[in-house]
């Protein structure tokens, strides 16, 4: 049985259908890329399986459970982490205070230290900077802070909205590598990216989406090698 299931999801702003009944599953251990152009969606499928935004039909079965009825703050304590698009850090707060709200549902205190050591480890200059404001981090670190911040909840899987943008190609790179580690931890990951040719090649499999339906899907090692992906999507 796959660890999230999206069956037939329907989502409407006002009159305009956003997503037009699609269907896909993401199973444990995987990285699923779903790319597309701007518009086509993308981010409004993340919203609505974290609850942000309401499906007008079909149902998203995460780990047996209907998350369509589930309200959001309680979707982030079935061991979902969901790294918004932007970073949505909190600006005024320091590195430190950021993280520390990301374990805002767990009460084990021994527990949360554990974590903060593992993001510390794995965003060593989160480390460095823990004391300062997150407003005044470059935008690279306040990515790292955003994704420290939602393994900070112990997710078993973990949505990624846009990760690299905004972001030099350097950082770029950093910041698929450390989405690749994530992934290598166990921790599952359904990425949303406009930088296709990045997420094809560290994700497992991938879904192109055109205007709210899914039109591809397929292992990214092959999407990746696709006639009509590279001339689309990886400007080939």
């Amino acid at each position: 049985m796959a660890m999230l299931e999206i069956k037939d999801l329907e989502v409407c702003y006002g009159v305009i259908r956003a997503i037009k009944g699609i269907s896909f599953e993401v199973n444990q251990g995987e990285v699923i890329a779903l790319i597309g152009a701007n518009g086509a969606g993308k981010t409004t499928i993340l919203h609505t399986i974290t609850g942000l935004v309401p499906a007008k039909s079909g149902s998203i079965i995460f780990e047996g459970k209907d998350l369509t009825k589930t309200p959001a703050h309680k979707i982030v304590s079935m061991g979902m982490a969901h790294v918004p698009e932007g970073r949505r850090i909190f600006q005024q707060l320091s590195v430190l205070e950021n993280l520390k709200l990301g374990a805002y549902t767990r009460k084990d205190k021994n527990e949360i230290a554990q974590s903060l050591k593992k993001v510390y480890e794995r965003f060593p200059r989160l480390e460095e900077r823990k004391n300062q404001v997150a407003g005044t981090l470059s935008g690279g670190e306040q990515q790292m802070l955003a994704m420290g911040r939602a393994l900070m909840s112990n997710p078993r899987i973990i949505l990624m909205d846009e990760p690299s943008m905004g972001l030099s190609p350097l950082l770029v790179s950093e910041i698929f590598d450390i989405i690749k580690v994530i992934s290598e931890g166990g921790t599952t990951v359904l990425l949303v990216e406009q930088n296709a040719k990045k997420a094809l090649s560290i994700a497992d499999r991938a879904y192109v989406l055109e205007t709210g339906n899914i039109t591809l899907t397929g292992k990214a090692s092959d999407l990746i090698h696709n006639e009509s992906v590279q001339k689309a999507y990886l400007g080939e």
